[in-house]
């Protein structure tokens, strides 16, 4: 089997080819390309353009289609797969993505070429399950504002949750709204913690772990005093309404997405006293955040983090190469396989 790859600088060339080489086989080949910018700051950029719609506007690797063109399986990050790449692709069986998301593949042209198409939504899920678990601390227990505070010369001690008690989290009930792969394993690590955990989601009908209680998001938040979001929606799913079904004196995480928090249903909601406090992860006009966000003490910021680990992008290409040969050998289906219902029997 003939494997082209192609890194960038978050994936490498090195990572590659470490996650790669475990499981090939004496008549496999592996060639390496590297795409874009080395510089991180410069690779966002051209990511904004990816996922604008415009992955036909940026250039891929010199030589590139051509090992493409009789390569049998084709793993990317970030590397734009376009039509003209694909349709040149005689011998192309798959493209195996390391991330979630998908604007960088012409998932249509692929499926019309019978070409299977899978990526790895979870490739930094428990990267983002850590740093939930953090902000969840650190918001209730004032890890930040202390820090900030001392390294001001203040030894502070009163905070905006020091008036209504600052509970330990076996007192706490924590919603999970979204119980996908991230949230699987939010509410896996918060087990240990001995809060009830509720959760939340209209694809699930069912829970088998026994440390978890299915129920509907109107209840979840009127339940919760933690409210953390994992959901995979179009649109908002806290707005107005949400935040006023919410516990009093509750706390909002989001490590998910910008757009599933209404900011000005959320201002509302803090101005209102309703929240207690609340940390983001992630702002919808990075890297400007809201200005307002900074008026109030009762907020944690962080930079977009969660899913920044090595091992989410080091395990990547690994999980990609293992996914399609036990799939090949009949050993388990394809996880995440985007295409399959398109694809001819």
């Amino acid at each position: 089997m003939k494997i082209t790859c192609v890194g960038d600088a978050y994936i490498t060339g090195d990572m590659m080819r470490n996650g790669l080489r475990p499981f090939l086989g004496e008549d496999d080949s592996l060639e390496v390309f590297f795409f874009g910018d080395p510089d991180q700051s410069v690779m966002r950029d051209l990511v904004k353009i990816i996922e604008a719609g415009r992955r036909e506007d940026v250039p891929v690797p010199e030589g590139l289609c051509e090992a493409v063109a009789d390569s049998d399986l084709l793993i990317v990050h970030l590397c734009p797969v376009t039509r003209k790449m694909i349709e040149s692709a005689t011998s192309l069986k798959a493209i195996m993505s390391c991330r979630g998301g998908l604007e960088n593949i012409d998932v249509q042209a692929a499926t019309e070429n019978g070409i299977i198409v899978s990526n790895n939504p979870a490739h930094n899920a428990n990267a983002v399950a850590e740093f939930t678990i953090g902000l969840i601390l650190s918001e209730t227990r004032n890890i930040c504002r202390s820090n900030f505070a001392l390294k001001n010369g203040q030894w502070r001690k009163v905070y905006p949750n020091t008036t209504t008690t600052i509970k330990e989290m076996t007192e706490m009930t924590v919603g999970i709204v979204g119980y996908g792969s991230i949230g699987r394993l939010v509410a896996h690590k918060l087990s240990v913690f001995g809060c009830r955990i509720v959760v939340a989601d209209p694809f699930v009908k069912e829970c088998r772990e026994d440390y978890v209680t299915l129920v509907t998001l109107d209840e979840l938040l009127a339940q919760s005093d933690i409210v953390t979001l994992h959901a995979r929606s179009n649109g908002a799913v806290m707005t107005d309404r949400e935040f006023g079904l919410m516990k009093q004196n509750s706390y909002l995480i989001n490590t998910a997405r910008p757009y599933l928090v209404d900011s000005d249903a959320f201002r509302r909601a803090m101005d209102s006293g309703k929240l207690l406090g609340a940390a983001f992860d992630v702002f919808e006009t990075e890297p400007a955040i809201p200005e307002f966000y900074r008026e109030y003490d009762n907020i944690t910021i962080t930079n977009h983090l969660g899913g920044y680990t090595i091992n989410s992008y080091s395990d990547a290409p690994g999980y990609a190469i293992r996914n399609y040969l036990n799939y090949l050998n009949g050993k388990s289906d394809l996880a995440f396989w985007v295409n399959r219902n398109q694809l001819p029997e």
